[in-house]
C-alpha cells in the first residue's frame, strides 16, 4: 500500500511540473513564431526592421533552445539583409538557417532556404541561382506546397527574363500569377503584375505593359510595399521616357525616388539616376544629362558584383567547414541539457521512492556517458585541428584576393583619371560653343554639327573606356 501511495505522488508531482513547463515553452515559442512573422511580413515595406524583428526572435529562441525557431529567424533575417543589398550577412543567416533545418530534417523550410539563396545569386549568377531554385522545386513538388512552389516559378521566370528569355520567362510568371490567385496572396500578386509588365515592356508592348504596371503601382501602394512600387516606377518611368510622354516619366520618377531613398537602397537610388539621364538626354537637357552620367559612373558595378560573388562563395566555403565543429558543439549542450532534466528527475524519483536499483542503473548510465563525451572531446579535438588548417588556407586565399583587387583598384584609377582627361577637351568645347551661340557669335546649325561631333567625341572615348575596362590587355596610354 505504501508503494502505491509513494509511486501517485512521483506521478502527481510529474505531472505538475512537466505541465508547467509546456505552458511556458507554448508561450514563449508562440511569441517566437509570431515575430518571425511579423518580421517576414514586413520584409516589402521596411527591411530594416525586418532585421530587428527577427534579431528579436533569433535571440529568445536561443533562449528557449528552440531550434526551428532559431533556424526561421536567421532565414527571415537574411531576407531582409537581401532586401538591403547585404550578400555577405544574408548568405551567413541562410547558412545557418540550412544547417538546422536539415538537422531537423525540415524538407520544406529547407526548400525554402535554398529558394532565398537563388534569390541572392539572381544578380550576379543566373547559372547558380537557376540551380538552387530546381533543388528547391524538386522537394516543392514532393510536398506539393502550392505557395511555395508559385514563387519558385516567378523566380525562374526573373532567371530567363535576365537571360532576355523573354516569352519563357512570361511562361513561368503566369504560372505563379494564377496559383497565388487561388491563395489569395494579394503581395505576390502585386509582383507577378510587376514582372509582366516588365516582359511586355521589353517585348515591345507598351499598352499591355503600362496597364499592368499602373495596376501594380495602385496595389502595392494601397499595401505599403514600397519596393514592388519603387521597382514598378522604374518600367514605367523608363516606359514613357521611350514614348516621349517626359512629363508623366518626371513626374513617375519623382515618386519612385521617394519610395528608393525611404527604402535606403542604394542599387534602386542608381537605376533611377542612369533614368533619369535618359529622360534628360532624350529631353536634350545634356549638360544635365552628363551630370547624371557621371554618378552613374562613380558606381563600379562590375567591382562590386565580382566582390559579392566572391564573398558569398568564401563565407559558404568556410560554414562547410565550420558546420561539423557546430554540430559538435550543440550536441554537447543538448546532452548536458538532457543530464540536467535526467538528474533533476532522478533526484525527486529517489526523494520519493529511494529505489537502490534505480541509482545502480544511473552510474551505469554516467559511466557510458563519460565514455562517450571522452570520445566526443577527441572529435572535438580532431575537427579543430582540421579547422585551423583550413583557416590558414583561407587566409591566404584571401590574402591573394586582396592583393589582386588592389592591383584591379589601381588600374581602375588610372582609367578613370584618363577618361577625365580625355572628355575634358569636348566638353570644353561644347560650353564654349554654347557661349558663342548665346552671343549670336556662330551660325545655329553649325554649331549645332559642331556640339554633335563633341557629344560623339565624349560618346567614343566612353565606348573606348568600356573596351578597356572589359578587356584587360588593354592599358591606359597616358
Amino acid at each position: 500500500m505504501n508503494k502505491v501511495f509513494i509511486l501517485l505522488i512521483f506521478f502527481l508531482v510529474t505531472a505538475v511540473y512537466a505541465k508547467g513547463n509546456a505552458e511556458v515553452s507554448v508561450q514563449d515559442t508562440n511569441e517566437v513564431i509570431a515575430l518571425n512573422k511579423q518580421a517576414y511580413d514586413n520584409r516589402l515595406t521596411s527591411p530594416e526592421q525586418t532585421i530587428a524583428d527577427a534579431t528579436k526572435a533569433l535571440n529568445l529562441a536561443v533562449k528557449l533552445n528552440y531550434q526551428s525557431g532559431i533556424a526561421e529567424a536567421y532565414r527571415v533575417r537574411g531576407i531582409g539583409n537581401y532586401y538591403l543589398n547585404q550578400a555577405g550577412a544574408s548568405i551567413n543567416d541562410y547558412s545557418n538557417a540550412l544547417a538546422i533545418f536539415e538537422k531537423l530534417n525540415d524538407l520544406r523550410s529547407e526548400a525554402k532556404v535554398n529558394n532565398n539563396i537563388g534569390n541572392l545569386y539572381l544578380d550576379n549568377n543566373n547559372t547558380k541561382a537557376l540551380e538552387y531554385f530546381k533543388k528547391s522545386l524538386a522537394i516543392t513538388e514532393k510536398l506539393k506546397d502550392q505557395g511555395l512552389m508559385a514563387s519558385l516559378y516567378m523566380n525562374i521566370g526573373n532567371v530567363y527574363y535576365r537571360k532576355n528569355s523573354f516569352n519563357q520567362a512570361l511562361s513561368y510568371y503566369n504560372k505563379s500569377d494564377v496559383i497565388f490567385a487561388k491563395l489569395k496572396d494579394s503581395a505576390n500578386l502585386v509582383q507577378c503584375l510587376q514582372n509582366r509588365g516588365v516582359i511586355y515592356y521589353n517585348l515591345g508592348q507598351y499598352d499591355k505593359a503600362e496597364k499592368l504596371l499602373l495596376a501594380a503601382n495602385r496595389s502595392g501602394k494601397q499595401q505599403d510595399l514600397n519596393k514592388p512600387v519603387a521597382s514598378t516606377n522604374l518600367t514605367l518611368a523608363a516606359l514613357y521616357v521611350r514614348q516621349g510622354k517626359f512629363d508623366q516619366a518626371e513626374k513617375i520618377v519623382q515618386e519612385g525616388e521617394a519610395y528608393a531613398r525611404a527604402l535606403k537602397d542604394e542599387k534602386l537610388t542608381t537605376d533611377y539616376n542612369y533614368t533619369i539621364y535618359q529622360l534628360e538626354t532624350k529631353r536634350k537637357n545634356y549638360e544635365q544629362a552628363l551630370h547624371y552620367l557621371q554618378l552613374i559612373f562613380t558606381q563600379d558595378s562590375l567591382i562590386h558584383s565580382s566582390n559579392e560573388s566572391t564573398q558569398i562563395y568564401l563565407i559558404q566555403e568556410q560554414f562547410k567547414q565550420e558546420a561539423k565543429q557546430k554540430n559538435t558543439e550543440l550536441l554537447l549542450i543538448g546532452q548536458q541539457n538532457d543530464r540536467i532534466k535526467f538528474w533533476a528527475v532522478t533526484v525527486v524519483a529517489g526523494l520519493l521512492l529511494v529505489v537502490v536499483a534505480l541509482l545502480v542503473n544511473n552510474v551505469k548510465r554516467k559511466a557510458a556517458t563519460n565514455s562517450t563525451l571522452t570520445e566526443l572531446n577527441a572529435e572535438v579535438s580532431r575537427q579543430k585541428d582540421n579547422l585551423d588548417r583550413v583557416n590558414h588556407h583561407l587566409e591566404e586565399i584571401i590574402d591573394e584576393r586582396t592583393k589582386d583587387l588592389q592591383l584591379k583598384n589601381k588600374k581602375l584609377s588610372d582609367y578613370s583619371s584618363y577618361l577625365s582627361h580625355q572628355i575634358r577637351g569636348p566638353i570644353a568645347t561644347l560650353r564654349g560653343l554654347m557661349n558663342l551661340e548665346k552671343e549670336g557669335l556662330v551660325d545655329e546649325k553649325e554649331c549645332i554639327t559642331m556640339m554633335d561631333k563633341c557629344v560623339s567625341d565624349i560618346d567614343q572615348k566612353i565606348i573606348e573606356m568600356s573596351d578597356m575596362l572589359n578587356d584587360g590587355s588593354k592599358t591606359v596610354i597616358n
